[in-house]
């Protein structure tokens, strides 16, 4: 037989990549043991698939390495000591480049579905974390198209009156109506223009009613531009007022720190 003309034909890449019929793969085991050349041109085969795995495996992060150490450690020296020798049931050159090849396979497989994973997992975290922040956006949105059906609504609505609140003092640059439905109660404050006030305070809309004070609500100017706010309904009111209060004040207005103020035409 002419080996060199046999290696040639494909025939190592059939028989290590498994694609070889049973027939081909009997004759090359058998030709293994007369001829060399062919278990060398095997060999050198098997290493350029290893190197080439190698080459292609995607780098998994250090501490799936550093776990796969430590594993393989671990069962090297619990298997030292449990060594049985016995009579190879097929010959060397063959049993020595299949347990190889069978060892980096495995190596490969491991690490690639570590490193996949992990991957799936960082990507399930994003993906939750998108469709929360998708979710969040679609309510704000939802928020705002309503306020602004609400103002349309109030806009056109002739038992609607606009109280015009005027500043306190009047060099004050603060700017802001009231839209009150007295047949509905409902009331809601426009903010055109009110300056941010620090962490410990928040404005307070008072409807005075006989003289006394009614909370309204408390609230705040916040950085998304809100300028549209439904307050507590109220179906009597002489005036409307905001004062500057402490955070969460349930007492009474501090009339000292009146901001803006506005009479009805009621």
């Amino acid at each position: 037989m002419n080996i060199k003309e046999y290696i040639s034909s494909g025939i190592v890449q059939s028989y290590v990549m498994g694609l070889a019929s049973k027939e081909e793969q009997a004759e090359f085991e058998q030709l293994c043991l007369e001829y060399p050349e062919l278990v060398a041109a095997r060999n050198i085969f098997e290493l350029s698939l290893e190197k080439r795995a190698f080459e292609d495996t995607p780098h998994p992060p250090a501490f799936l390495k550093e776990q796969f150490i430590n594993y393989i450690n671990q069962n090297t020296t619990t298997n030292q000591s449990k060594v049985i020798q016995m009579e190879p049931a097929i010959p060397l050159a063959q049993s020595g480049s299949g347990l190889r090849w069978l060892a980096v396979a495995s190596v490969i497989f491991l690490l690639v579905s570590s490193w996949l994973a992990y991957r799936f997992y960082n990507e399930t975290i994003t993906l939750k974390a998108e469709l929360q922040h998708t979710k969040e956006a679609q309510a704000n949105l939802g928020t705002r198209l309503k306020i602004l059906e609400d103002y349309e609504k109030m806009v056109i609505n002739p038992n609607v009156a606009v109280v015009n609140l005027t500043p306190m003092p009047e060099k004050s640059p603060a700017s802001a109506n009231i839209y009150w439905d007295s047949t509905t109660s409902n009331v809601y404050l426009i903010i055109k223009n009110m300056p941010k006030l620090p962490s410990d305070k928040q404005y307070q809309l008072w409807a005075l009613i006989d003289g006394k004070p009614k909370d309204l609500g408390l609230f705040d100017i916040k950085d998304d531009h809100k300028v549209m706010l439904k307050m507590t309904d109220t179906r009597k009111a002489e005036a409307f007022a905001i004062t500057v209060e402490k955070r969460g004040n349930t007492s009474g207005p501090d009339m000292d720190q009146l901001q803006m103020m506005g009479k009805t035409q009621l």
